[in-house]
């Protein structure tokens, strides 16, 4: 019997101006079109998605696989988020050249800097596989025998896909595997620096502000894409081209107001909403405790050194804020299922599903799923603590145990050949050149004194003064000599005979148990999002975010955290003064920005009150992933750029809730106020295409008309 597949695209829902959800661009026509004109797009769904014209989706870039970028001129120039830009800012700077503290901007061509490894990627057309995917797949095969059988049929739809030489192809399954799709896709890998504000507009508030309104964060930064003579990928050269993009964006002055439309454009990373009640109750009391408190442990130590050494401020720079992110969101999202009472709800969301089980005589077929789930997220929860434990302490808060644990791969890989080892060693080598390069064993050993009690009683620190690994050239010696030679020296190194038993009970008592359950309760929730859908056809579902394009819209919108307290939806530059505090870590001002503050020497990038707008909230259902998306107005024209959410609105991950959930946007006119007014930067205006969409604005044809001058 064939695995029961749900036809989408039939299921009848109520159009409403309903927010949340992150939608497939390619299917936008119907219901979400609907629903984005009655929240007052004045876009049509081919406007945001053609194939074979120039839409919206040509100028939305997945920035490095992890971020999203917007290209904003007919020279390829992208805007994307400072904090997105972090680590080339950083790799690029150096006490003489200082560029997370002064900031950058390359006044000509000639001066933009380019980036190892740094890519964006466009989306040229989706496709709709899912037939193809699961054409075979049975309901009595095994796990592993579907995704087997799901796996070689991926592949042959791969190869058969229709593309150009420089095109690649991906396919995704949405809705827990029920559906499938194909993406083709293009990949730039020139992609230069251009401008970034000093990272006291850049990263304004820092830790204090993230994830909380109101924010205050001129969170930008602009790179340029280049291309070959033909306007094809091609790899860095002198030769290169600004690329030319099939669609830009042009850039209002007319901003936002409360209520105006909104829509967010970008590559979601990922969220889960359709766990069941017992899975979010496992993420809030046990998961997010156990990450939370090892972070804090490692950021308090990093912090008070970063202060005091700029050195160490440069080095840390990206590793601190990529730690202290989920840090401060873990927080958030355990408030904000707290406060909207999110496990109450799935729970009586569970008790409907089972109650229309009954009605519709669905009882044999479905009825197991939610009490197996019960039980299962109760097995692995002991693991999955564990597992988080050694992820956060072995991977991703110090520096010497990530190394020791992937030189451990060098013992099995020797096993299996010399060849494999040397490859091994080869890949080691690559990986702790970038890791000396931003590194402090003072740091990391007290970093690791602080982590370390968190996960065992057995503490030894001394390995710091014992182990190769506290320098590149130790590190290099141990590494030299065939793989006998090598496995012998690093065996007896301090630091490693210490690791290794750890390495070891992971990947011998916590993996294999959180291996064995774990697929065990995809195929559940698998199962769950079909049965959901078959039984509760007239709710709402979207897929959940895959880092795959969607689009999410909404409004312009304030909301109220708690009793007796309303935050407005826009900030002002009125507010970055406010906050001021001279040589402040976090809240200091550039002389510069204090100037023209001081003289209202503000351009043309006012509202209608005479002030500048530095940020906005929206509704729009954003999580990671869509930092740097564009915000795009009723109209098609860029008005923001997307870097954060309200602290409790976090929780949209796993649920979405539009009476707290908010996304947070650096206004479009701070931007170019920045670029212009401050930076001097007058090139990069000349660029880009400003627009005044709004009706009556009589500044409209003053601007076109300056910009066919160009």
């Amino acid at each position: 019997m064939r695995i029961f597949r749900i036809l989408f695209l039939f299921i009848a829902f109520q159009v409403s101006a309903q927010q949340g959800g992150m939608w497939i661009p390619s299917l936008l026509q119907g219901m979400n079109e609907d629903e984005m004109q009655s929240l007052g797009s004045k876009l049509s769904a081919k406007d945001i998605y053609d194939v074979n014209n120039s839409s919206l989706k040509d100028a939305i870039g997945h920035f490095n696989g992890g971020c999203t970028s917007e290209v904003i001129s007919s020279k390829g120039l992208i805007l994307t988020n400072h904090h997105c830009g972090f680590s080339q800012i950083q790799s690029h700077s150096s006490l003489e050249n200082d560029y997370l503290k002064d900031g950058f901007w390359a006044m000509n061509l000639s001066e933009e800097l380019p980036n190892k490894s740094l890519f964006v990627e466009f989306i040229v057309r989706i496709e709709d596989v899912t037939q193809q995917v699961l054409n075979g797949v049975t309901s009595d095969m095994s796990d592993r025998e579907q995704q087997s059988k799901r796996g070689s049929n991926s592949t042959a739809i791969e190869k058969a896909a229709k593309k150009e030489d420089w095109q690649d192809t991906k396919i995704k399954a949405f809705y827990k595997g029920n559906q499938y799709f194909l993406f083709i896709t293009e990949r730039y890998s020139d992609v230069r620096l251009v401008g970034a504000p000093p990272s006291s507009i850049g990263k304004f508030g820092s830790d204090t502000d993230n994830w909380v309104w109101p924010r205050h964060t001129g969170d930008f930064s602009l790179f340029r894409i280049y291309a070959d003579k033909n306007n094809r990928p091609a790899e860095y050269s002198k030769d290169n081209v600004p690329f030319k993009p099939r669609h830009f964006l042009p850039v209002s002055l007319d901003g936002v107001s409360e209520d105006d439309f909104t829509m967010v454009f970008g590559f979601p990373g990922t969220t889960d909403e359709y766990l069941p009640a017992v899975a979010i109750a496992q993420t809030v009391e046990k998961i997010n405790p156990t990450a939370i408190a090892i972070r804090d442990a490692a950021l308090k130590v990093i912090d008070a050194h970063m202060k005091t050494d700029d050195q160490i401020r440069i080095q840390y720079a990206s590793k601190q804020a990529r730690i202290a992110n989920a840090w401060k969101k873990w927080q958030g999202e355990n408030l904000g299922i707290e406060k909207s009472g999110a496990i109450g709800i799935k729970k009586a969301q569970e008790a409907e599903f089972t109650k229309q089980l009954k009605a519709k005589g669905l009882e044999n077929k479905y009825g197991k799923i939610l009490p197996e789930l019960e039980r299962l997220y109760h097995e692995i929860e002991a693991v999955n603590v564990k597992r988080t434990g050694f992820m956060e302490v072995f991977l991703r808060t110090n520096e010497i145990t990530p190394m020791l644990f992937n030189l451990a791969q060098l013992e099995g890989a020797a096993a299996h050949s010399e060849a494999a080892f040397e490859k091994q060693r080869d890949a080691n080598i690559g990986r702790m050149k970038g890791v000396y390069k931003n590194y402090n064993a003072t740091v990391d050993k007290e970093v690791f004194e602080a982590v370390m009690p968190l996960y065992t009683d057995h503490v030894d620190s001394s390995i710091y003064e014992k182990t190769a690994f506290t320098n590149l050239d130790g590190a290099l010696k141990v590494l030299e000599g065939n793989s006998s030679e090598v496995l012998q020296k690093l065996n007896n190194d301090a630091a490693y005979q210490y690791i290794k038993p750890f390495i070891i009970a992971f990947y011998t008592e916590v993996e294999p148990k959180f291996q064995e359950l774990n697929p065990q309760i995809n195929s559940l929730e698998q199962q769950y999002m079909t049965a959901l859908m078959e039984v509760l056809p007239e709710q709402r579902y979207f897929p959940d975010a895959n880092g795959t394009l969607r689009v999410t819209y909404g409004k312009v919108k304030g909301y109220e955290p708690r009793d007796a307290v309303y935050y407005e939806p826009l900030t002002y530059l009125d507010g970055v003064m406010e906050k001021y505090i001279p040589g402040d870590y976090e809240f200091d001002v550039p002389e510069k920005l204090q100037e023209l503050y001081a003289k209202k020497d503000y351009g043309q990038y006012t509202d209608a009150t005479g002030k500048v707008p530095v940020c906005f909230l929206g509704t729009n259902h954003t999580t990671g992933g869509n930092s740097g998306s564009p915000a795009i107005d009723a109209h098609g024209n860029l008005v923001g750029l997307n870097f954060d959410r309200v602290w409790e609105g976090t929780m949209s991950d796993i649920y979405y809730d539009p009476e707290i959930c908010r996304n947070i946007m650096v206004d479009a006119r701070y931007i170019l106020f920045i670029i212009d007014k401050y930076a001097g930067a007058q090139h990069l205006i000349d660029e880009m295409s400003l627009v005044r969409p709004k009706p009556g604005n009589k500044q409209t044809k003053k601007v076109k008309k300056a910009k066919a001058k160009r």
